[in-house]
C-alpha cells in the first residue's frame, strides 16, 4: 500500500509542478488552487507512506516520479523541446528509480 501511495503522491506532484507554471506565478486563481491542493495532497501521501518506506527512498522516488512526470507533461502538453540527450537522461532516472524500488526491502 506504501508503494501506491507514494506513486499517487508523485503524480501530485507532477499535477502541482505544472499548475504552478499555468498559474502564473500565482497570478491566475483557479490554477493557484489547484496547485496548492495538489501540492498538499502530494505531501500529505507522501509523509504516509513513509511511514513504512525509507526516507531516501520515499523521498527520492517521489522526486524522480515528479521529475520524469513533469519532463514528459512538458513534452506532451507544452510544447517543450525533445532531444536524445533529455530522454536518455529520463531514462536513467526511471532506472535510479527501479533499482531503489528493488533494492529497498518493501
Amino acid at each position: 500500500m506504501s508503494w501506491i501511495l507514494l506513486f499517487i503522491a508523485g503524480l501530485l506532484e507532477v499535477a502541482w509542478a505544472a499548475g504552478l507554471k499555468t498559474s502564473e506565478g500565482f497570478t491566475k486563481l483557479g490554477p493557484s488552487v489547484f496547485t496548492l491542493v495538489t501540492a498538499i495532497g502530494s505531501f500529505v501521501l507522501l509523509a504516509l507512506a513513509m511511514r513504512q518506506l525509507p526516507l531516501g527512498t520515499a523521498y527520492a522516488v517521489w522526486t524522480g516520479i515528479g521529475a520524469v512526470g513533469a519532463f514528459v507533461f512538458g513534452i506532451v502538453f507544452m510544447g517543450e523541446a525533445v532531444s536524445a540527450a533529455r530522454i536518455v537522461s529520463a531514462v536513467l532516472i526511471i532506472a535510479g528509480l527501479i533499482g531503489l524500488k528493488l533494492t529497498s526491502g518493501h
